[in-house]
């Protein structure tokens, strides 16, 4: 947040694989009070990207966490439900994410799409509950970022897919395949 103060353009919550790797968790309630106090230290020029953790439930039904946007009691999935409050708290871009390291049980095209299909997942919920625009990342490569604008994304996260790459070139490669392939489908406004 410091960053923030001193010129950045945009601050991100999420980036959990570290958290993630030492066996800690985020709740639903932690992300969305790290998300108010960024917010109360921020205000509301800076736009903040939040990532809603992938181990939240997609398929479990709850309640609104902002139940006085709501009138009557509906159920959501957990992840649409904690995106609804971000949003409501401010959040600027909702960030979806899988989990990481999936596992797929084929390789090529099928495996690059079990890959993704956390993300995936989550994104078409997501996208369809929130007014501002989702970014889908984990799993995301050239093969999956059209589905990804499909499925509801404004944009796509492929950090993994071009840093794992050994020279520029590789990477630069990378990055155009993915906009030109998004693009082809319909463009997406980000890609990352």
């Amino acid at each position: 947040m410091f960053r923030a103060k001193a010129g950045a353009h945009m601050v991100e919550i999420g980036n959990y694989d570290s958290f993630y790797e030492q066996g800690r968790k985020f709740s639903a309630e932690e992300v969305l009070a790290i998300t108010h106090r960024t917010r109360d230290i921020l205000g509301s020029s800076i736009p903040v990207s939040v990532t809603v953790p992938h181990t939240l439930p997609l398929d479990e039904q709850v309640g609104p966490f902002l139940s006085s946007l709501w009138r009557d009691t509906i159920l959501l999935p957990l992840q649409v439900s904690l995106a609804l409050a971000l949003e409501a708290a401010g959040a600027s871009i909702i960030q979806t994410e899988g989990g990481m390291p999936m596992k797929p049980s084929s390789g090529g095209i099928q495996g690059l799409i079990e890959k993704a299909a956390p993300t995936l997942a989550a994104t078409a919920a997501i996208s369809k509950a929130v007014e501002i625009p989702t970014m889908a990342a984990s799993g995301i490569s050239a093969i999956t970022a059209p589905l990804a604008i499909a499925a509801g994304a404004a944009g796509v996260g492929v950090g993994s897919a071009v840093n794992k790459l050994n020279s520029e070139i590789a990477m630069l490669a990378a990055v155009r395949e993915v906009t030109l392939r998004v693009m082809a489908r319909g463009g997406a406004n980000a890609i990352a």
